[in-house]
């Protein structure tokens, strides 16, 4: 417990459990959103490296909640429905992580945050991308674009969200995909920063306890979102994109 308290004091861990519960709710919402709320709410009070062992646990769980919400089966054959772009996507970014050093993280940010903005400002306005019909070629493209930006920067679910979004993928097939490709993701993460040493017995039990808010966050989400209907569930999604899209730009003016 003396180990505990000297990582994390007992009134930071309140706070902690309020963004826990907040991120999981957003999540259950719209299916995405958890680590920005996590990171920008942790980060405000810890340091940049317990901020990311706090997230770490938490999104593997509530990944694998939204993903295997009604069942394996079901994921599997969204994992299917989706396999080019999810194929084209991983392979991508293998390939462009080792590009990290080459391409300031900074200035990818700014790029996704003004594309993202700008193209969810649009639908908020009234316009409707549509990709009825789902070109094998065009699910490619935006998979390797997608798996190019993660690799590099770690965030790849704005394009991923906007590709599912513009082929009118239901609602309840674009959460479980989402959970798919971002359960994937934190799973490397997971293990990635085994290697590191971010995740290590001393905040193991920080990023362990944040499972609890974030799950019951995630569970009141999916109460909410099973409530609204597709046009509801796209304007809330691009909603929440808007604010990504915003935040990516803020943290590639001020790192």
């Amino acid at each position: 417990m003396d180990l505990f308290t000297q990582i994390i004091a007992p009134e930071f861990l309140v706070l902690a459990f309020i963004i826990g519960a907040a991120s999981g709710f957003v999540k259950g919402v719209v299916g995405f959103g958890m680590p920005m709320i996590f990171i920008s709410g942790l980060s405000s009070f810890l340091s940049p490296e317990l901020a990311l062992a706090g997230l770490i646990l938490p999104t593997v769980a509530s990944n694998g909640m939204q993903a295997l919400r009604q069942g394996g089966s079901a994921a599997w054959e969204s994992l299917k429905h989706f396999k080019v772009f999810l194929g084209v996507g991983a392979v991508a970014l293998l390939l462009s992580a080792q590009m990290v050093a080459v391409i300031p993280s900074n200035t990818l940010y700014l790029m996704i945050g003004v594309f993202v903005t700008g193209f969810t400002a649009l639908q908020l306005f009234g316009w409707r991308p549509s990709l009825a019909g789902r070109s094998r070629a065009v699910e490619a493209f935006v998979g390797a674009f997608a798996g190019l930006i993660g690799g590099v920067s770690g965030v790849w679910g704005p394009p991923t969200v906007l590709y599912l979004t513009a082929v009118g993928t239901p609602k309840q097939e674009q959460m479980r995909v989402q959970g798919v490709v971002y359960g994937l993701g934190a799973v490397l993460l997971m293990a990635a920063h085994i290697k590191s040493g971010i995740l290590r017995p001393e905040t193991v039990p920080f990023s362990a306890l944040l499972v609890v808010p974030a799950v019951f966050g995630i569970w009141l989400g999916f109460k909410v979102q099973d409530r609204i209907d597709q046009a509801m569930f796209r304007k809330v999604t691009s909603c929440v994109l808007l604010l990504a899209g915003l935040n990516l730009i803020r943290r590639g003016l001020v790192g």
